[in-house]
């Protein structure tokens, strides 16, 4: 614990990556969350990343109740949450057999897929909102949860099914940030029976979460503020860099390209 606390590039990478996930926590893209985990990697390993990052994502995701309460489609959360359980619980009991490497791959492609969808449909002109299906939105729940427990990569899945919905910017956001927040405060229970929380992961998320609020409170602020015609075409921009990101990653962990 004391090398790992006395380490400066321990902060020098951590501090921004918390900043970085605070901000995509605000609702500023989901492009930034997924650079929290590689960021902080370059001094520990992912596995512990993922660790330490946990209980501030849970910090984060308080702070971000508060911030967009009130903002809610009831309707995806009820269709998509059972889902996301059943994922968690799919990662948790194939946690020694699925690499995360695998998974960033395969969802990278599949949302990479996903944006090409959308921009030939802006090409065409087709910007009409899809209505809710439940059982897409179960799939794509279970996909979320079980992303989120084995690579923290959950945001792109929900996307997938979220975003068509071209719901207020206000309602997605918050409705993402109720569906994380339980999703993250699940994950708890299997982290612990991975033994994922020792001294020195919970020693080192106590050190970075003073930054999580203002990050977040943050990533708010300029959210509240953008208009729709803005925010969508920036989101897909964003699921656009998170897909590529997504891909290289995997394909990297993989054959070490």
């Amino acid at each position: 614990m004391i090398s790992l606390l006395t380490d400066p590039h321990f902060y020098l990478v951590g501090i921004p990556a918390v900043i970085l996930v605070g901000l995509s926590k605000g609702g500023f893209g989901g492009a930034m969350a997924l650079l929290g985990v590689p960021l902080l990697a370059l001094v520990v390993s992912p596995v512990q990343a993922a660790a330490i990052l946990l209980p501030v994502l849970i910090v984060m995701d308080i702070v971000s109740l508060w911030t967009w309460r009130g903002f809610i489609d009831k309707r995806l959360i009820a269709i998509m949450l059972p889902g996301a359980f059943v994922g968690i619980v799919i990662g948790w009991l194939t946690a020694a057999v699925v690499t995360a490497d695998h998974v960033r791959l395969i969802v990278g492609i599949i949302t990479f897929l996903f944006f090409l969808r959308w921009a030939i449909g802006k090409l065409r002109r087709d910007q009409r909102a899809s209505r809710h299906n439940p059982p897409k939105g179960f799939f794509w729940g279970t996909v979320s949860g079980f992303t989120s427990f084995v690579a923290h990569a959950g945001g792109p899945p929900f996307q997938i099914y979220a975003l068509p919905l071209r719901h207020d910017p206000k309602i997605y956001t918050g409705t993402s940030v109720i569906f994380f927040a339980v999703v993250n405060a699940v994950k708890v229970i299997p982290y612990f029976a991975l033994g994922q929380f020792d001294t020195t992961n919970l020693a080192a998320s106590a050190i970075l979460m003073p930054f999580a609020p203002l990050a977040t409170l943050a990533g708010a602020w300029i959210v509240k503020r953008m208009r729709p015609e803005i925010f969508y075409p920036f989101m897909y921009i964003m699921i656009l860099i998170v897909s590529l990101k997504l891909i290289h990653d995997g394909v990297t962990g993989l054959w070490g390209w």
